[in-house]
């Protein structure tokens, strides 16, 4: 038997008041009281930059929403913290949050000071203190300082110094116990930026399965990276769709041929467990798209999902499974969509993605839906249907842990 995990009460409210999430009440930006403070912001700068120029503004433009409300609250200056990759040995040009400044300096449509350095330095501490009323700082990777992923008691305090009040609008860093998420938050006054209410509030919503139909789609290579969500979920949806490389486990499970498709040969008796118990909720691809090698311009047949020829590998689910899952969603009044159903990043095996984007899409007005994780955000940016989902998430492994019923760090701090 296969238990799903209790999250605890989720009581919601779509309009950025206090949420209450597995007992933890979380305060938002209406608490607290910036007027004339220096008030210390954590965003997710994590965005790609290639040769000094930012590729992808997503997660600046997130952002915008809580810097605004914070200016025209009257805060003195927002300061802004943000990690950027992973540097181990102190401050590299190549982290560096340098290039991100002008992208925010135009979105935001103000000035925005950089102030290179480590964010704890006496130099930077100097700096923040001489910005002019209603300025904007962005200061260099958190990163940089020495203690931040330790969560070290002294550099939050001294990145406490900075500001007046704190604010925490870094979903995608929510899940980690870092002085700049979580440790700074219990020594100023301080509240969740409306992205990470948002954030919380769809997901929270998604994870209390009130809204019925619910149809829930499970993508991406394994499942092992699924396990808890999908033990989490399957008791309260309607049906669940398996796609992407995962579902070539669960075919196996089932007594499939999957010739060299993917497969996690220690989950396989994990998915047969979970046919077993809840194979009345679990839809399989019935067809797939089949390729000769792993490569674009690879020979490809569409073949039965559980008789795929030996040496050839299924990288998609076929038409039949498209038009399938399409049919399933039908009728649904609440959606979540995490993965990709094939490898979308070559053209020939990304119809079932776009199939699944367009029906997803298609429930706009009729259904609440919500698509999670880092692939499952590119699939639906590249698909052209991203205007259609109510709900986009910014956050891949916070995401996943927040619907495996888990309290993170960063939104537990806000409380």
């Amino acid at each position: 038997m296969v238990d799903g995990g209790d999250p605890g009460p989720v009581t919601i409210n779509h309009q950025f008041l206090s949420l209450t999430f597995s007992g933890v009440t979380v305060q938002n930006l209406k608490t607290l009281d910036v007027r004339g403070k220096r008030v210390l912001v954590r965003v997710d700068y994590n965005v790609p930059v290639k040769d000094g120029a930012v590729q992808d503004t997503t997660r600046v433009t997130a952002s915008l929403p809580t810097l605004r409300a914070l200016l025209d609250a009257g805060a003195r200056n927002v300061i802004l913290l943000s990690h950027f990759g992973r540097p181990k040995n102190g401050p590299e040009d190549k982290y560096s949050l340098k290039p991100v400044a002008p992208v925010l300096q135009e979105a935001l449509g103000r000035d925005v000071t950089f102030i290179s350095g480590t964010a704890d330095s006496s130099e930077t501490l100097a700096a923040v203190q001489a910005l002019p009323e209603g300025a904007v700082a962005l200061l260099d990777n958190v990163r940089f300082s020495a203690g931040e992923e330790q969560n070290d008691a002294g550099l939050n305090e001294r990145l406490a110094r900075l500001g007046d009040a704190f604010v925490l609008d870094a979903f995608g860093s929510a899940h980690r116990a870092h002085s700049s998420v979580s440790g700074v938050a219990g020594l100023l006054p301080h509240a969740a930026g409306h992205l990470l209410q948002t954030e919380v509030d769809a997901l929270g919503r998604v994870l209390s399965g009130q809204e019925r139909p619910y149809v829930v789609i499970i993508g991406g290579a394994k499942v092992s990276d699924k396990i808890k969500v999908i033990e989490t979920l399957l008791p309260k949806v309607d049906r669940m769709l398996i796609g992407g490389g995962m579902m070539f486990t669960f075919l196996k499970a089932r007594g499939g041929q999957i010739g060299a498709s993917l497969v996690e040969e220690d989950q396989v008796q994990y998915a047969r467990n979970l046919l077993d118990t809840y194979g009345d909720k679990l839809m399989l691809p019935t067809d797939a798209v089949a390729a000769d090698r792993f490569a674009a311009d690879a020979q490809t047949q569409v073949v039965p999902a559980g008789a795929i020829p030996d040496g050839w590998m299924g990288l998609d689910i076929g038409p039949q499974t498209q038009a399938d899952y399409a049919e399933a969603l039908k009728g649904a009044k609440m959606v979540f969509w995490n993965g990709p159903m094939g490898v979308f990043e070559f053209e020939a095996f990304a119809a079932g993605t776009n199939a699944v984007a367009a029906a997803v899409g298609s429930l706009k007005d009729q259904a609440y839906t919500v698509v999670g994780g880092g692939d499952s955000v590119s699939a639906i940016n590249k698909s052209g249907r991203a205007d259609q989902i109510d709900h986009i998430s910014t956050g891949g492994g916070a995401s996943l842990e927040l619907l495996e019923g888990k309290v993170l760090p960063g939104v537990e701090a806000m409380g």
